[in-house]
């Protein structure tokens, strides 16, 4: 005798802690990336870094089965665009200028995390179309009875794409640096890659930090001291005051300490030491790994030393990265000067979809121009990479 299917439950959570760990990592911990495991969102959330307060209130839409969770997507409604580095002001002005209000909107990713990956969490064994659906079915619900104008998932996970675009989100292409390893051996055979001219000048921005009596370390895991998560924090801070992106400083100390005691499994820090103070470090970098993929966050210094960012940043974690095996290596946002230390354009997409028909009207047509000349852009960036002629091509969907 089959066993009747017991019906899903719908229930929209305020609170990642609402959801019982075990039940909410069963689905998260499966991805390739790290960034909707339960701790990462949780700390966020606990430590006060993101809150309704800071423009992201946590709107999560998950499925039951009785008590067992069966899919779940990490969702904010957000009142406005800051920290999502996919920047969408352009369509907010032009709903200002139509009488349409842009915000809130509802927004799929982890927050202020640049890094592909968003996906619907579904347990293994579920039947993953029909739960997408029920999801979508239960956003278009919500979205229409609040008025909301549109849903966005931002650096979806290429795989889950096409799903989404038979549901009629429609993408907007954009893109990253990523780093490949294509079967280096050691960071000299990473050099060899590169032409002449380009091996020289990184063998120099190496150099330069080692003539200015600075050692860069790696520190992953248990071996990195309780002191450095605060540490890091005020390196991450003081480098946002710097630089004025005091609008994007969302996350405070409380959230990196707590990394310490449930994330640092995944954390890898790369310190860089004064020979003359081997104690305290005057510039870190703060980067995340999983599996065979390992991704830069945060960066900061007390004092600015040349080629220092270009070490601890890009080609240290490399080194580490190919002495594990790591395959790929995404640094961060932003940056034409990555493609010249090794890290090519690579596409990623957003999914939209508008709830407000004259938005839809104008911005579904207008993203398939754009996503045109997108792609142009990334070709014409990747012409210029230093590689050797006889390098083979890159994966770089």
């Amino acid at each position: 005798m089959v066993e009747p299917i017991a019906p899903l439950s719908v229930r929209w959570l305020d609170q990642i802690g609402n959801v019982p760990q075990q039940q909410w990592d069963a689905l998260a911990q499966p991805l390739k990336t790290p960034f909707f495991e339960w701790d990462w969102l949780h700390n966020m959330e606990a430590s006060g870094s993101i809150t309704a307060k800071s423009g992201w209130l946590p709107n999560h839409l998950t499925l039951w089965r009785d008590r067992e969770l069966v899919a779940a997507a990490p969702l904010y409604l957000k009142g406005h665009s800051y920290g999502e580095f996919v920047f969408d002001h352009q369509w907010a002005d032009l709903a200002h200028r139509l009488g349409i209000d842009y915000y809130p909107k509802l927004l799929g990713m982890s927050p202020v995390t640049p890094a592909t990956g968003y996906r619907f969490l579904i347990a293994p064994g579920e039947d993953e179309e029909h739960l997408t659906g029920v999801m979508v079915n239960a956003i278009d619900r919500f979205c229409d009875r609040h008025q909301i104008s549109c849903c966005n998932f931002l650096y979806v996970d290429p795989d889950w794409r096409p799903t989404l675009e038979k549901f009629g989100f429609t993408p907007w292409l954009h893109h990253s640096y990523i780093w490949q390893n294509r079967g280096f051996s050691s960071f000299d055979d990473y050099l060899q890659a590169f032409n002449a001219n380009q091996r020289r000048n990184i063998k120099r921005e190496r150099k330069a930090v080692r003539k200015a009596g600075i050692e860069v370390k790696t520190l992953h895991g248990d071996d990195i001291p309780h002191v450095l998560f605060s540490r890091m924090y005020r390196f991450y801070s003081d480098h946002c005051d710097r630089f004025g992106w005091w609008g994007s400083k969302y996350l405070n100390k409380l959230f990196f300490e707590q990394l310490y005691h449930n994330f640092r499994h995944r954390v890898l820090l790369v310190a860089a030491y004064d020979e003359n103070d081997p104690r305290d470090p005057i510039a870190m970098s703060f980067c995340l790994t999983k599996g065979d993929r390992l991704y830069g966050r945060y960066w900061g210094c007390d004092r600015e030393i040349d080629c220092l960012h270009f070490d601890a940043c890009y080609y240290t974690p490399i080194a580490w990265a190919i002495d594990r095996g790591i395959q790929s290596f995404d640094p961060g946002a932003g940056g034409q000067h990555k493609k010249r230390r090794g890290f090519p354009a690579t596409g990623n997409h957003s999914l939209h979809r508008f709830y407000n028909a004259r938005l839809d009207h104008i911005l579904r047509p207008y993203l398939k121009e754009v996503n045109a000349m997108e792609q142009m852009q990334i070709d014409a960036i990747n012409q210029g990479l230093p590689w050797k002629k006889t390098m083979p091509e890159l994966n770089l969907d």
